[in-house]
């Protein structure tokens, strides 16, 4: 455990102390050290201002109001870094907003008026009777030539995007959520939240999404989002220091990349709430709604779309439902259920085949894609516009709401506009499983809800055609005769948050945010009903969104609150997942030589420290980085050598009476320990490292301060169950198994991932039969595709080298 304040006599300790906590790369972290270091950093903050106050005997005096000064603006900083993070995360979210929106049109032609303006800015005021705008000028008039142009521009979108993700920030890619649900959680991933990510990101976020890939930016944009609140929060040293308090803050900078991406303050703390985090306090809630709300604001006031809109598919409903629509809501939902199950199975299969053959081919991999969808896209009007337009167009009323696309509100296109959205949604599918997951900027929040809205809409058509056919019929009594009775805009809706809650597997903050985009409260129970169905057909299936099981597929070290688990789990004692062979150290006996061997020898990030007799009674835990620290400082004293005795154990009165404390080489840092019984020693005493005996004349370096003296324990008989939940809530990063004071072995999360692991192999349930390790039909249609590839180039080869041979 750590030491709780600084040595006083060495300026630069802070910094040197700041060394002391940070974790290594691909490690996770300890919440409840983090937790003490906090604690008694605060508590050294207040001792030192009641001191200094006191010292000005209660006279108001510029000393004593800059102490007060700054103590309130110690206390503010966090909620300034939450204002700053919100402003900055709307006006990037902003800038994303409009250079997607001009390069996605760019590929159909460009504005006669200005090269900077997009088809709606370039045609807001310069349409004429006709309704044609005369100053957007497409490539050529010749069809076959704007397909080509067409294609021709997403491949380059895309090759563009991969190659600079490939070159300068390989973390760029995918979508994010799931590590840094997994970094909110104490992972530990250098590099993934830096400045270089960000702004390639943020680059190529865009590029992607014009290139007409299947994937989306809502994603992303929690990835760029937490971005921000990584940076301008290590500016601030009060959030830099605490672990707690940059979890917050990427909480929070979450919340706000969801707000500002749906346009959906509310939803996005849902979203937070519901899939980010499983530790959520008030005090997060707070800067997660505070973060969401300026981002937002931020957004609106730069309004990017110049519509007043924060998303661009925001629509507005002011009709109801009718009862006897519930059956055709629960058809959307089990379509929801479905499509998630089937993305989620095969899409990992997709990832697997990538890892294992395409990971040195990923730029092709990606020009590829985007020249297979632009291809099919074209030929069909709701794959070839983006999909946020998709969206906006299938949301819209008929009637009333500018909603006739291309004639899909008349009647007489009403079967051919439903073998349309069949099509788009069978090919939208078959791309979001093959493009979630290259390497560019990808998300599938909004491929998804674009599934879910042609599937819908193409239901809410089929049901307004039965009623046109039958307006009298007795199911259709309900129905007002002066009035619209179906509204398919509502089904692609409905179909929309199906299909999202299908393949992540949320519910709550789902249903906000389709109300928050709509304004429609009267379709609260439509939205829980569909999403009931879609989760109990999903959970069918296995649980787990595609996020939580992209964490399982890398093998990130996340623990699952899964229920089924938990009760698979009450019966296995930890002693069966435990680890056994351990790296111990003696509390006494071993001199400074020996110790660091053992630290060069060891590769663990902590050390069990035991008694030095044959029942091995547990006597804390140390670690790495603590002693690594106290030898090195030691060593600069010059008063550490190699045979110099190392005492992790305080000594017994006797041999406290025994030795007599001097300093070595005038070395005696007033370690100032405040952590009272946890670290053996009491509030405000003075701990020398090294002390000589002047009876035996032998030198001591003192390490049990930096000593754990109350690790977490449990017996072997306790249930996994009980130790996984122990992980969850308090997040320790070992637990130690005891057995009347003798130390058996020690739990991290990662053994019991492992053993979660081994055991869902060994069972033959549904869930597992659905699992990411599984094989299918798709990874051999893949194979052999490969294969005949391989062979294909392989022969093509041999005969132009014949060819040209013979010339």
């Amino acid at each position: 455990m750590q030491p709780t304040a600084l040595p006083q006599n060495e300026p630069d300790d802070e910094e040197e102390y700041d060394k002391l906590i940070r974790y290594e790369d691909f490690s996770t972290i300890d919440w409840i050290k983090d937790s003490l270091i906090e604690r008694n950093r605060r508590a050294r903050e207040a001792r030192t201002n009641r001191s200094m106050l006191k010292a000005q005997n209660g006279r108001l005096t510029s000393r004593s109001v800059a102490i007060l000064l700054k103590k309130f603006l110690i206390g503010t900083q966090s909620w300034l870094v939450v204002v700053i993070v919100g402003l900055c995360i709307g006006v990037n979210a902003a800038l994303i907003s409009i250079l997607t929106e001009w390069l996605a049109d760019l590929k159909t032609g460009f504005c006669s008026e200005g090269w900077w303006l997009n088809l709606e800015s370039c045609c807001t005021q310069v349409v004429d009777a006709n309704g044609t705008c005369q100053a957007w000028k497409p490539w050529s008039n010749l069809y076959g030539l704007r397909w080509i142009i067409y294609v021709l521009f997403s491949i380059t979108f895309a090759y563009v995007a991969a190659h600079l993700v490939k070159v300068f920030a390989k973390y760029a890619a995918g979508s994010g959520i799931s590590e840094i649900k997994c970094i909110i959680a104490g992972f530990i991933m250098k590099g993934y939240l830096g400045a270089t990510t960000l702004a390639i990101k943020s680059l190529t976020l865009p590029l992607t999404i014009a290139s007409g890939l299947s994937v989306g930016k809502e994603g992303p944009s929690v990835h760029v989002a937490a971005c921000i609140g990584y940076i301008v929060a290590r500016m601030f040293s009060r959030v830099s220091r605490s672990q707690s308090k940059m979890r917050e803050m990427l909480t929070a900078s979450s919340a706000a990349g969801v707000a500002v991406a749906f346009g959906s303050p509310i939803g996005g703390v849902l979203f937070s709430i519901e899939e980010m985090t499983a530790n959520f306090t008030m005090g997060t809630m707070w800067r997660s709604f505070v973060c969401a709300l300026v981002a937002t604001m931020a957004l609106s006031a730069v309004n990017p779309f110049r519509t007043g809109k924060l998303v661009l598919f925001a629509v507005t409903y002011d009709r109801s439902w009718n009862w006897f629509e519930i059956p055709f809501f629960v058809i959307i939902g089990v379509f929801g259920g479905l499509y998630g199950a089937f993305v989620i199975k095969f899409n990992l299969q997709v990832q697997a085949f990538r890892r294992k053959h395409l990971a040195n081919h990923a730029v092709v991999e990606v020009v590829v894609l985007a020249a297979l969808t632009a291809l099919f896209g074209w030929f069909n009007m709701f794959l070839r516009i983006d999909m946020t337009e998709s969206l906006a167009v299938l949301f819209r009323e008929c009637d009333g709401g500018g909603g006739d696309y291309e004639n899909l509100c008349q009647t007489w296109a009403q079967w051919r506009m439903v073998n349309l959205l069949l099509l788009a949604t069978i090919f939208r599918v078959g791309f979001v499983v093959v493009s979630y997951g290259c390497r560019v900027p990808a998300g599938i929040f909004i491929p998804s809800m674009a599934v879910g809205a042609t599937f819908g809409r193409m239901v809410g058509i089929i049901v307004k055609a039965m009623y046109r056919a039958n307006p009298t019929a007795a199911y259709f009594s309900q129905c007002p005769q002066d009035s619209p009775c179906i509204t398919p805009g509502t089904y692609a809706l409905l179909g929309a948050a199906a299909a999202l809650g299908g393949v992540m597997r949320i519910t709550v903050s789902v249903v906000v945010i389709m109300i928050e985009l709509t304004g429609a409260l009267t379709y609260v129970l439509p939205l829980m009903v569909v999403l009931l169905a879609t989760k109990s057909v999903g959970d069918y299936f296995g649980s787990g969104g595609i996020a939580d099981q992209m964490i399982k597929f890398n093998g990130f070290p996340y623990l699952h609150d899964h229920e089924d688990e938990d009760e698979a789990h009450e019966n296995v004692p930890v002693s069966l997942v435990m680890r056994k062979d351990l790296f111990t150290l003696p509390a006494r006996g071993m001199c400074a030589s020996e110790v660091e061997k053992f630290l060069d020898d060891a590769t663990v990030q902590g050390f069990p420290i035991v008694s030095t007799d044959s029942r091995r009674l547990l006597v804390g835990y140390i670690e790495r980085q603590e002693l690594r620290y106290v030898l090195d400082r030691a060593r600069r004293t010059g008063g550490l050598l190699p045979h110099t005795e190392c005492s992790f154990a305080q000594p017994t009165a006797e041999e406290a009476r025994e030795r007599r404390g001097s300093t070595v080489n005038g070395f005696a840092p007033n370690v100032q320990l405040t952590s009272g019984t946890a670290m053996g020693i009491e509030e405000g005493e003075a701990v020398e490292l090294i002390e000589t005996a002047a009876v035996r004349d032998s030198a001591m370096l003192r390490l049990w301060p930096w000593v754990n003296q109350t690790p977490i324990i449990v017996q072997p008989q306790m249930s996994l169950e009980i130790v996984e939940k122990l992980f969850r809530t308090m997040g320790p990063r070992v637990i130690l198994v005891v057995s009347q004071g003798s130390l058996e072995g020690l739990v991290t999360v990662k053994d019991v991932l492992r053993f979660n692991a081994t055991s869902a192999s060994d069972t033959s349930t549904l869930e597992s039969d659905m699992s990411i390790w599984d094989s299918g039909a798709l990874t051999a249609a893949l194979e052999d595709t490969w294969l005949w590839m391989q062979e294909g180039w392989r022969d093509g080869l041999s005969r132009t080298q014949a060819l040209f041979g013979r010339r």
